[in-house]
C-alpha cells in the first residue's frame, strides 16, 4: 500500500490522501485549500495526479476543506463514485453548490470593480459545476462495508458534524484509519466520537494539537457576551460555519432564552445554506443529542433571512440584536458585508466560535488587527472581538488522547496531519509523552509505503 499526502500536510486545510494498492487508486477526501494565499493558489494548479486514474473517492465529512475540490476533480474528467455517509451527501448538496455560487459572485464583484489582475477574473468552478459532481455520490451506511479492489472500507462516527466519519481501510490483514476531524466528547449537539480499537496505521488530525479548550461553560460565556452588547444597544455578529457551529449556537440561544439568561433580542440567521443544513439536522436525530422538540426550538429561535435584500437591510437595523452568518472564518459570504458595516462601531461585538485558519480575515481579527481589508477598503476595527473557544467542534489534544486510549495496540505508525506546523509538532510530542506512540508529520506530496 502506498499513501501520498496531497493536502492537509503542513496546513489545516485541503484534505486529500491518495491510496494505491495493487491496481486500485482511491482518494480519501478531496478538499479545498483555504486561508493563506500560497495555500489557496494550490487550488488553481493542475491536479497532482490524473483524476481519470482514480477508481473511487471516499469522504470523511462534508466541510469544504474536505470536499470543496470535488467539482474541480469532475471537471478534469473524474467520473467514478464518491462514497460518503447519507448525511454527508445531503450536506454536500447544500455546501458544494453554495461554494460554486460564492466563487461566481466574487468573480463578478472583482470584474465589476476592476479589482483583479486577471481579465476577466474567473471562479475556480461554478454552481453548475458543483451540481454536476453530485450525481457521482454514493451514500453508505455506518453499518455497511465497501469493497474497492483489494481494500475494504467502513465508517465509524467521528462526532464532528452530522455524517462525519472515521474511515477504516482493511488491506492485507492490516488496518489504516483516517480520523477525519474528531469531535468532542461533551459537545452541546453532536454525540461523542466512537472509539477506535485497531489501527496498524493512523492518519490523525491536529487542529488543536497545541491548545486546550476553555473549561468555562460555553453557554455562560455566550450569555455574557450578548448581555454585554445588549447593554450598549450593540449588535453581536457571529461568523459561523453553516454546518455544525451554527446549529450549536442556535441550540444554546434557545436554552438561554428559555432560562431567561439573556434578553429576548432579535436573532437573525442570515445564511440560506445554514438554514437548509439546520433542517437536515432535524432529519437525523440518531446522530446528535437533541430531541425532536429541541431541534424545532433551535430552528424557531431565529428569524430566517433568505433574500439578498433582507440581508442588506440588517446592516441598517438598530441594536441590540444577534446576527449569525457564514462564513465562519469571515473569508466570504454575507457575513463579510455585516463586518464591513459593524466593525467601525465600538458598541458592536464580533464573536468567533471556531478555528480561524492562518491567512483568513477571522484570524486577523482574532489577532487584534486594527483594520481589515474588505472589498478593497481598509475597515477600522472598533468593535469588541471575542472568541468562544468552548464551542469548537474539534477535540483538543487532551480529548484526542483520551479517545485514542481505546486502541488495543499502538499503531505501527501515526501520521499527524490537518494542522499548522506548531500544533502538528505539539500533537506528535503529546502522543509520545502520553501514549508512547511514535509519529511523523508528512510534507505535501510525501509518499510512504505501508508494509
Amino acid at each position: 500500500m502506498k499513501l501520498t499526502f496531497f493536502g492537509a500536510a503542513g496546513t489545516v486545510t485541503g484534505s486529500r490522501y491518495l491510496l494505491e494498492h495493487n491496481d486500485t487508486r482511491v482518494l480519501v477526501d478531496c478538499g479545498l485549500f483555504q486561508g493563506r494565499k500560497e495555500d489557496r493558489l494550490r487550488n488553481w494548479e493542475d491536479p497532482p495526479f490524473d483524476p481519470r486514474s482514480i477508481d473511487a473517492v471516499v469522504l470523511t465529512h462534508a466541510h469544504i476543506d474536505h470536499t470543496g475540490y470535488l467539482p474541480v476533480l469532475t471537471k478534469h474528467r473524474y467520473h467514478g463514485p464518491i462514497h460518503c455517509t447519507q448525511a454527508t451527501l445531503e450536506l454536500c448538496r447544500i455546501l458544494l453548490p453554495d461554494s460554486g455560487y460564492l466563487q461566481e459572485e466574487e468573480a463578478r464583484y472583482l470584474n465589476k470593480h476592476k479589482m483583479s489582475r486577471h481579465s476577466p477574473a474567473l471562479p475556480l468552478y461554478t454552481q453548475a459545476d458543483a451540481e454536476a459532481c453530485l450525481k457521482y455520490f454514493r451514500p453508505l451506511g455506518f453499518e455497511s462495508t465497501l469493497k474497492i479492489g483489494d481494500m475494504t472500507f467502513s465508517f465509524t462516527r467521528a462526532g464532528h458534524i452530522l455524517g462525519s466519519a472515521c474511515i477504516h481501510v482493511s488491506f492485507d490483514d492490516r488496518t489504516l484509519v483516517f480520523s477525519g476531524d474528531v469531535g468532542r466528547p461533551n459537545g452541546p449537539v453532536m454525540r461523542p466520537p466512537v472509539p477506535i480499537e485497531k489501527a496498524d496505521y493512523l492518519v490523525l488530525e491536529s487542529t488543536y494539537g497545541n491548545r486546550l479548550h476553555s473549561q468555562e461553560d460555553p453557554s455562560d460565556e455566550l450569555a455574557e457576551v450578548i448581555r454585554r452588547a445588549a447593554a450598549r444597544s450593540g449588535i453581536v455578529v457571529i461568523p459561523s460555519f453553516a454546518v455544525g457551529r451554527t446549529q450549536a449556537i442556535l441550540h444554546l440561544l434557545s436554552e438561554l432564552i428559555d432560562a431567561k439568561q439573556i434578553p429576548r433580542v432579535p436573532i437573525y440567521l442570515n445564511s440560506p445554506m445554514a438554514i437548509n443544513a439546520t433542517e437536515i439536522y432535524c432529519m437525523h436525530a440518531g446522530e446528535h443529542r437533541l430531541s425532536e422538540t429541541e431541534c424545532r426550538k433551535m430552528f424557531d429561535v431565529a428569524e430566517m433571512v433568505r433574500s439578498a435584500e433582507a440581508s442588506r437591510s440588517l446592516n441598517s437595523k438598530d441594536g441590540p440584536a444577534v446576527i449569525i452568518s457564514a462564513s465562519g472564518m469571515a473569508t466570504g459570504g454575507r457575513v463579510v458585508h455585516h463586518l464591513k458595516a459593524m466593525l467601525p462601531d465600538s458598541n458592536n461585538t464580533v464573536l468567533f466560535a471556531g478555528f480561524q485558519a492562518p491567512g483568513t480575515r477571522g484570524a486577523a481579527l482574532m489577532g487584534g488587527a486594527d483594520e481589515v481589508k474588505i472589498h478593497g477598503q481598509l475597515i477600522p476595527v472598533h468593535a469588541e472581538v471575542v472568541s468562544l473557544d468552548g464551542l469548537s467542534a474539534h477535540a483538543d489534544h487532551a480529548e484526542i488522547l483520551d479517545w485514542l486510549k481505546s486502541v488495543n495496540e499502538p499503531p505501527q505508525q501515526t501520521f499527524i496531519t490537518h494542522g499548522e506546523p506548531a500544533p502538528a509538532q505539539a500533537m506528535s510530542e503529546h502522543l509520545k509523552e502520553a501514549l508512547g506512540w511514535k509519529s511523523t508529520i508528512p510534507a505535501y506530496g510525501e509518499e510512504v509505503l505501508l508494509t
